[in-house]
């Protein structure tokens, strides 16, 4: 039997307790450190506002407002003092718990209040801000409003929530106070939130309703594009006029582009926030409706059955997490209508499915594949789905000769003259219909066209009629909206005009971006804009087509 060494007992015992320490001092991020700057120090627990970006030191006090314009075209930040990390304060809701589990289930918790009325109050999903400034920022500096960079950042997705939910209505023209409260939240088996640990109030004068005058607006001159000749219809040239003078002034914010075509030819085309007729637009989710034509193509030229093929016939899914026989048959003509029973909802933060999940991963159809089925939840119920629209994609690459950006440009793209165009790829390289598709707004035109010709284009059929007939029909009916209806992979809904609807089919995309085929009249509309991220994108547009530009079109 060997002697026990005390001393040597003794040191390890010293060393464990001096790791223990380390962890615990790491695991705390120096939460208990003294603030020692002094602009930092005099304002630990405010929130201050500026009109611009500052420093990750923070702003000068000659940058604080107290009294602020707001117009549609102000920029508005914060900047958040401190006394100690998000971390420190989520482990005080829940002391026995991990930091990195909490920030998991935790976040900040925004108060909007106008006229000392709380408005607004959201408590920010985890993720953003990042774990790693969660751990060690007190001070941090986020636009609630910046016009060069929409949709950049957490912190504006906040803002557009309040604006939406309640505080574009409080924030009437003229004197308000605007204050924002911050507490630390944690969802564990209870919802936990904790007590102020920032506020801030500003003065605000709002003026987001200009009043502009429509002689000095003009019209931009036409001229032909291929495919267009320039119409000589007459229209309310009045309303066109409003329409661009408020998107100019912002009160219609980040539209790029508006082009109207009347009975094939060119009535209105007028550019915005910097963009021109060259112009490739991002225009996100409208590359989905793509993905129906080169189905349809596929069909007619025998590469496909049907739109009824199942997904079994084109994948080992025995290779493949949560195998089932169910889905193995799910239809390619499910992934059009977004009715497939796959767990996957864009409008859902926490299922699996959501494309958020996705595009991080290396290899998107292994994702799309794997994820689970869920027989009950989406019965032939719709449910947007991009995920879905990917794997529709990629399977089309596995048919096609070439790959699938080959084929639509041979297919598709040169029939309408269109050459200048950008794609996006998966982690594959394959051409992605997830979305973001970028050409110019008279080439998109083109492609609304086409369906308004049922396909036809200079004589020649690209997409089959019958195809046609199908997209532009309404397959299902629209979770949680009151007649509207999806088809193959484009939208349905009515615009009312003096007591009167107009039925349209419509590619749709983050941000405000649409390509309208109306049913009942020879009209298509194109909208590009850059409000990504934002509540009122779409609402926006809805407005521009029912008070002005079908007021103005339509006789």
């Amino acid at each position: 039997m060997k002697m026990i060494n005390f001393q040597v007992l003794k040191s390890a015992r010293l060393i464990l307790l001096f790791l223990f320490f380390v962890h615990n001092a790491a695991n705390a991020h120096a939460n208990n450190t003294v603030v020692t700057d002094p602009i930092h120090k005099t304002n630990v627990g405010k929130i201050i506002f500026t009109d611009q970006m500052v420093g990750t030191n923070g702003p000068c006090s000659a940058l604080f407002l107290k009294d602020y314009k707001l117009t549609n075209k102000s920029n508005l930040f914060i900047t958040v003092f401190l006394a100690k990390t998000m971390g420190y304060y989520l482990q005080q809701l829940s002391p026995d718990s991990n930091i990195d589990s909490l920030i998991k289930r935790g976040n900040y918790q925004f108060s909007f209040y106008v006229d000392e009325k709380l408005v607004y109050q959201s408590n920010l999903l985890p993720g953003a801000p990042r774990a790693d400034a969660q751990k060690t920022l007190k001070l941090w500096t986020k636009p609630l409003i910046d016009n060069e960079h929409e949709g950049a950042w957490w912190s504006q997705s906040a803002w557009n929530r309040f604006m939406f939910n309640g505080g574009d209505v409080a924030m009437t023209e003229g004197k308000h106070t605007l204050k924002i409260e911050l507490r630390p939240y944690v969802k564990l088996e209870k919802l936990l939130v904790g007590d102020v640990i920032a506020s801030g109030s500003l003065n605000l004068v709002v003026n987001r309703k200009p009043v502009v005058s429509l002689n000095h607006i003009k019209l931009s001159p036409l001229k032909a594009y291929d495919g267009f000749a320039v119409s000589e219809e007459r229209f309310d040239q009045e309303k066109i006029k409003a329409l661009k003078a408020y998107a100019e002034a912002g009160v219609f914010k980040h539209i790029t582009s508006v082009v109207v075509i009347k009975n094939g030819k060119l009535l209105v085309e007028e550019y915005f926030n910097g963009a021109n007729r060259d112009s490739l637009h991002d225009v996100r989710s409208v590359g989905k409706s793509f993905a129906s034509t080169m189905t349809g193509i596929a069909i007619a030229d025998g590469l496909l059955k049907s739109e009824e093929e199942k997904l079994g016939t084109f994948y080992q899914l025995k290779d493949y997490d949560h195998y089932s026989l169910a889905k193995g048959n799910t239809s390619l003509k499910e992934l059009l209508t977004m009715r497939s029973r796959f767990d996957g909802n864009d409008d859902d933060s926490d299922s699996p499915g959501n494309e958020e999940n996705m595009y991080p991963t290396p290899n998107w159809v292994k994702f799309a594949l794997d994820l689970p089925f869920d027989t009950l939840k989406y019965k032939g119920q719709w449910h947007y789905f991009t995920v879905g629209v990917m794997l529709l994609g990629s399977t089309l690459n596995q048919l096609v000769p070439g790959d699938l950006e080959k084929y639509a440009d041979e297919k598709l793209f040169k029939p309408l003259d269109i050459t200048q165009y950008q794609w996006q790829y998966t982690p594959q390289h394959v051409a992605s219909t997830a979305g973001g598709i970028r050409m110019n707004a008279l080439d998109f035109a083109k492609y609304g066209q086409l369906y308004q010709n049922n396909g036809l284009w200079k004589g020649k059929q690209i997409i089959p009629k019958q195809w046609v007939d199908k997209t532009l029909s309404k397959q299902t009916a629209i979770t949680g909206r009151k007649e509207e209806y999806y088809g193959y992979l484009f939208w349905n809904k009515k615009y009312t005009v003096k007591g009167k609807a107009y039925e349209t089919f419509y590619a749709s995309g983050n941000g405000g971006n649409k390509i309208f085929i109306f049913k009942d009249q020879p009209l298509v509309v194109v909208v590009t804009a850059t409000a990504y991220g934002t509540n009122y994108a779409h609402a926006q547009v809805d407005k521009m087509m029912e008070e002005y530009i079908l007021p103005a079109v339509i006789k």
